[in-house]
């Protein structure tokens, strides 16, 4: 039992930053994720001690966030001197567990993932929240459809992965906002490749999308980019995974969509443009509709009139 009020069912999952448990929160009667933050082997004292208040300070802080693509945190519990992260419980699988057992995922399925991830992080940076991990094992794809980010703020240097970490934070300076932006485009990169990106090398001013990526390359190459000044901005950024997400195509950032891989010839693409470019297709007018009713009544009218002279002239002779 922790803190008198959390009861422990079964483990879920183990990792560098400590165990999460399935939980029964006794006082409100309800199932909740427990995670079990420990320092690693080898720790100081002291520097555990600075492990935990932070880890703590960052959980408070991420439960003010209250976007529905983000796990909440309920509590944080202390036990043993240690803190004990109190979260909802999402049924389901993380993204990494999905793309281990089905590989690669479509351009526009990811595109609609990323959408929805970067919808929470714009969330979570205007409650003036970094995410700081954002990975595949942190994304849950929850049995009632839900797209969720997990673990807000809660990362140990042990249990960072390079190939998600943004230039800026490999060489040690402070993070921002972008630098999620860039971990997020590594993770659409592993999602349609089914590998993390390369590393940057030196002199390139970033990572080129892979082969799989179709119309999701411009997306990912305005991501991941050295300089956190030249990423996409997030509403462009957003404005693209939704068009791609759509089944359209963009040619860059800031450039026209250019509409579905194969769109007829005078078709509409995306945004509604034809396949020429220019201006939407204009409907039918609303006029035709009745023109074409009177024309039925005039030529019944006809009728009636003709059967009408038939039979007077039947009559008369």
């Amino acid at each position: 039992m922790i803190a008198g009020r959390y009861r422990l069912l079964d483990p879920l999952g183990e990792g560098a930053t400590g165990i999460v448990w399935r939980a029964r929160d006794e006082v409100l009667g309800r199932e909740v994720a427990v995670k079990e933050v420990r320092a690693p082997a080898g720790t100081a004292p002291a520097a555990a001690r600075e492990l935990y208040d932070r880890v703590a300070r960052e959980a408070g802080a991420a439960a003010r966030i209250t976007h529905r693509g983000v796990v909440r945190v309920h509590d944080v519990a202390t036990e043993e001197g240690r803190p004990w992260i109190v979260m909802e419980l999402v049924r389901g699988l993380s993204l990494a567990e999905v793309l281990a057992a089905d590989g690669p995922l479509p351009p526009q399925r990811v595109a609609h993932l990323g959408e929805q991830l970067l919808v929470a992080l714009r969330s979570a940076h205007e409650a003036g929240v970094l995410h700081r991990d954002v990975k595949p094992a942190n994304v849950l794809l929850g049995n009632d459809g839900r797209v969720m980010l997990s673990d807000f703020g809660l990362l140990q240097p042990a249990g960072t992965e390079p190939a998600f970490l943004a230039p800026e934070r490999l060489s040690g300076r402070e993070p921002g906002p972008e630098s999620d932006l860039w971990s997020l485009g590594a993770l659409l990169y592993a999602a349609v490749a089914g590998a993390a990106p390369p590393p940057l090398r030196e002199g390139v001013a970033g990572v080129p999308a892979p082969g799989g990526a179709g119309p999701l390359a411009p997306v990912l190459e305005g991501l991941l980019r050295r300089d956190p000044a030249d990423r996409l901005p997030v509403a462009e950024a957003a404005r693209m995974l939704r068009v791609v997400g759509a089944g359209g195509r963009v040619r860059a950032d800031g450039g026209p969509v250019s509409g579905p891989a194969q769109t007829p010839a005078g078709g509409r693409t995306a945004d509604g443009t034809t396949a020429g470019g220019g201006s939407p297709a204009p409907a039918p007018p609303d006029e035709a509709v009745p023109r074409r009713a009177g024309l039925v009544l005039t030529a019944g009218v006809l009728v009636l009139l003709a059967a009408l002279v038939a039979l007077i002239l039947l009559i008369a002779y």
